[in-house]
């Protein structure tokens, strides 16, 4: 047991776990949910009570099921938490309830892990890991970094599809919102003084991942991560996707992207879509692998 490492990634929609062998850097076994932690929280400020179940029950199925002792994983949650001004008495909550402890990261840490496991992934797919922009667009923030050979540099935005969802109903706020969020982003990329043109452009996290799968015959169920993992989505494949749902019911949307995502994975493209017109670039890889894989590579080359 000693070379196999459980961690945990509670984001503002999502909940995550890998069972990681941390010697060889397998993935063992995984278990995600759509929990919809933020759901409220962008009127509120807080965790919902509701939201607090759904996470135990959560907790408690995925020790269930890829067995596990939730009070030895290494357990992060992000932005929905960082904003809840009741998060000391939600985790504490957790932790009677499971026993599992969350630390809240912030922006910078949530980025560093991401670009872990994203350059262990890019060179697992055999895809030059020098010279990269990766997009990791979450639930409450959305974090971009550019990563140039050993260095990088990253900016945790304060968006993401569940918070922008809930707080633009209508669409012309949402466009008139990211038109702004774009300069913001371009003003980052240009305080870096670097010729970006030469960088791919590389997307992790639920809406790139769930575009991939569609684009390669995949749906919710018969999702392979494996098959995803080094996909090109380009600008096209997200027209195609948002012509898909504007057209289905919200069941086949539900088919395609699973439950508790449906009413976000629009905002999700157009998220998408406003930072490839930013960055200027045609096409980006998809990657599955984001902040639990990082969680647990970062772990394992502490301790293992």
């Amino acid at each position: 047991m000693g070379e196999e490492i459980v961690s945990v990634d509670l984001g503002s929609n999502s909940f995550r776990v890998l069972k990681y062998d941390c010697k060889n850097h397998k993935i063992i076994s995984e278990y995600n949910e759509v929990v919809g932690m933020a759901d409220g929280l962008i009127d509120t400020g807080l965790i919902s009570f509701e939201a607090q179940q759904r996470v135990v029950a959560a907790i408690l199925h995925s020790v269930e099921t890829i067995k596990y002792d939730p009070s030895l994983a290494v357990c992060v949650t992000t932005a929905a938490m960082r904003k809840a001004s009741n998060n000391k008495e939600v985790l504490q909550y957790f932790k009677d309830k499971t026993g599992i402890t969350f630390e809240i990261i912030d922006g910078n840490e949530e980025a560093r892990l991401t670009l872990l496991a994203v350059k262990y992934a890019l060179k697992r797919e055999k895809i030059n890991s020098s010279k990269f922009i990766l997009l990791d667009i979450g639930g409450g923030s959305t974090e971009i970094i550019v990563n140039t050979n050993d260095d990088y540099s990253a900016h945790s935005f304060d968006f993401g599809i569940v918070t922008m969802t809930q707080q633009y109903l209508k669409y012309h706020d949402l466009h008139n919102d990211l038109n702004s969020r774009k300069k913001q982003i371009k003003e980052f990329l240009d305080s870096l003084n670097l010729d970006l043109s030469d960088y791919n452009f590389v997307a992790t996290a639920g809406t790139p991942t769930t575009i991939a799968a569609i684009k390669l015959g995949q749906d919710f169920f018969s999702y392979d991560r494996n098959v995803v993992n080094g996909a090109i989505v380009d600008l096209n494949d997200l027209e195609y996707c948002l012509n898909i749902f504007k057209n289905s019911s919200k069941e086949e949307i539900a088919r395609l992207v699973g439950r508790g995502r449906v009413e976000f994975i629009e905002v999700g493209i157009f998220i998408y879509k406003a930072i490839f017109e930013v960055l200027n670039k045609k096409e980006s890889i998809v990657l599955d692998d984001g902040l639990r894989e990082g969680v647990a590579i970062n772990h394992s080359l502490k301790k293992c």
